[in-house]
């Protein structure tokens, strides 16, 4: 637990973070608040991805399944009932002449992606290794497959556009720090030790008379949860959603974030998502075209993808734990590490 000084040392950044955004969202142009806003939404569901794959050893692959759920629930239960009216006729009448608040809404998703994970939790988590994240990729594939042709419901192929659009940054960074702190709580309960446990030694841990299927459950049904709220959050951010964007790259997306950063680290997630997030768009005016030092450069389609693949080859080559490994940020460890630095000296 914090003690008084954590504890403030804690408000004191929580303050700054409402300054600095409050300071990005009247300086920035639409284009950057968005990439400020998508690399707190990516952080949201790495955060709950390290959760299952990182602290409990289940590699998960459907996380993008439960995005899906998440960000189709809190549509429509959001968008206003005209609307709705005129995208979908055929909808059920109880379900169209629904208007819930926004925040219902993301609690809505996460709870039917939640939902969604008790269903296929118990056949699918009885399978380990290679099997399981086979198994939880069909999940993805089901889920895909019935948004499209739940025309009634979903428009299929077509989508869902004119999202009400009420997600900012104070949406997104608020859920982020509630994400964090009940993953945090959850990680250093005896649950969390008992996952992490399962992780580690799964024999060992039952010896010990622990009930691997209920700990497994647990945390594959809060990841799903903070992953079917951070889908809300995305689907409400781009304003529109469609079965193609949650696609099997999105989930290779989220794992890559994982890796980068560290998959036993909340902290790595967070730097994971902000790594993946922000060098895809700085080398993105290289592959149109750019000039340096007078010299123009031809396009180079497909190089972000190209130094991507590469930057995690190399992160799995010489550092396979992530840049953050298992290490998580906290004021006594911040300080030791500043006072072992001036010891140094």
């Amino acid at each position: 637990m914090l003690d008084l000084r954590d504890k403030r040392l804690t408000i004191i950044s929580l303050i700054l973070l409402g300054i600095v955004l409050f300071i990005l969202n009247h300086t920035l142009q639409g284009y950057y608040l968005r990439i400020i806003n998508l690399i707190g939404i990516n952080a949201i569901l790495v955060a709950s991805l390290n959760l299952t794959n990182g602290f409990t050893g289940i590699f998960s692959m459907g996380h993008a399944g439960f995005m899906a759920v998440g960000a189709y629930t809190a549509a429509l239960l959001t968008i206003p009932v005209t609307q709705k009216a005129a995208l979908l006729p055929d909808l059920p009448l109880w379900l169209t002449n629904i208007q819930l608040p926004f925040v219902v809404g993301l609690l809505a998703a996460g709870l039917m992606a939640m939902l969604f994970a008790i269903l296929i939790g118990y056949p699918v988590l009885r399978l380990s290794g290679h099997y399981l994240a086979v198994a939880t990729l069909g999940f993805l594939v089901i889920v895909r497959v019935f948004l499209t042709n739940m025309e009634s419901i979903t428009r299929g192929a077509r989508g869902i556009s004119g999202l009400p659009g009420v997600t900012n940054s104070w949406w997104i960074y608020g859920t982020l720090i509630i994400t964090l702190y009940c993953l945090w709580r959850f990680i250093h309960s005896s649950y969390g030790r008992g996952i992490m446990s399962i992780r580690d030694d799964a024999v060992a841990a039952q010896a010990l008379g622990i009930n691997i299927t209920t700990h497994k459950m647990l945390s594959f049904c809060i990841g799903a949860f903070f992953a079917g709220v951070g889908g809300a959050l995305w689907g409400d951010q781009m304003s529109v959603i469609s079965p193609n964007f949650f696609s099997f790259s999105e989930t290779f997306l989220l794992v890559e974030m994982s890796v980068i950063g560290g998959m036993g680290s909340m902290t790595g997630a967070v730097v994971g998502a902000f790594v993946m997030t922000i060098i895809p768009e700085l080398l993105r005016n290289m592959e149109v075209g750019i000039t340096v030092m007078g010299v123009s450069l031809p396009p180079l389609y497909g190089l972000s993808q190209l130094i991507l693949a590469a930057l995690v080859v190399i992160v799995i080559i010489f550092r396979p734990q992530g840049i953050m490994g298992r290490w998580e940020f906290s004021w006594k460890n911040f300080s030791r590490r500043k006072n072992s630095s001036r010891n140094d000296i």
